[in-house]
């Protein structure tokens, strides 16, 4: 079976939530990878300790089986020495507090656990195939809104995959090289003026997008979007 990057990889799905789980399996398997989807926090840490070789990605709710957030992480970093790259659903996050001692931990970056299907494997593949990607663990916000971006003298449309306070990624089957220089048009719902910035392709696959890292954005623009980022990443945290 195909998968993004031509090699299967083995992911843990933790969610106490049944739909989040099942969702997740079926983005990841029909991309050809192998899901093990978990429910509670005893069953995830005895995995990762029985099985710490053959995981490849953690994609967990923080607060499985009523966790104390970042507790079961640091539970997690004790088993696998900093090795496996975790994943975090953004829903589980509680404060910004959480966000930086999740960072010292070396987290490798936060999902929406109620993502488009579509939406599932471009997020992703940057981290099963880190080789193919270059890309900040920074807070992501999953949008699907059009862009005009230019390249030389090219002008050229699309819709967003996702925004974050350093960049955007966009979904194209016709990606630009890494290192290209671009420049991005878009406006932000509720925003009233277009967001002007010019950046470089960070990252890019065939089959998902590319990733732009702004270099240059005005300094409104700029608050725009830390402002959206902030307010959608912690707009669904579980209560």
């Amino acid at each position: 079976m195909p998968s993004t990057a031509g090699a299967t990889k083995t992911v843990v799905v933790a969610d106490d939530t049944a739909f989040v789980r099942d969702r997740f399996k079926t983005a990841l398997e029909q991309a050809g990878h192998r899901v093990v989807t978990i429910k509670s926090a005893a069953e995830l840490l005895a995995r990762v300790k029985s099985e710490l070789s053959s995981l490849d990605l953690l994609v967990l709710d923080i607060r499985l089986s009523n966790s104390s957030g970042t507790g079961l992480v640091s539970a997690i970093r004790k088993l696998d020495d900093g090795r496996l790259p975790i994943l975090v659903f953004s829903g589980t996050i509680g404060s910004a507090d959480e966000v930086r001692a999740l960072a010292s931990m070396g987290i490798a970056g936060y999902i929406n656990e109620y993502s488009a299907v579509q939406h599932i494997l471009p997020s992703i593949a940057p981290h099963l195939f880190p080789d193919n990607f270059n890309r900040r663990s920074s807070p992501r916000v999953a949008l699907g809104i059009p862009v005009q971006y230019r390249f030389g003298n090219t002008i050229a449309a699309a819709l967003t995959l996702n925004l974050s306070h350093g960049g955007i990624a966009i979904r194209t089957t016709s990606p630009l090289e890494a290192g290209t220089r671009i420049r991005v048009r878009f406006r932000l719902p509720g925003a009233g003026g277009e967001i002007d910035g010019e950046g470089r392709i960070a990252w890019s696959h065939q089959r998902v997008g590319m990733g732009i890292q702004f270099e240059t954005v005005d300094a409104a623009s700029q608050t725009l979007i830390d402002n959206f980022v902030d307010a959608h990443f912690f707009s669904n945290r579980k209560a």
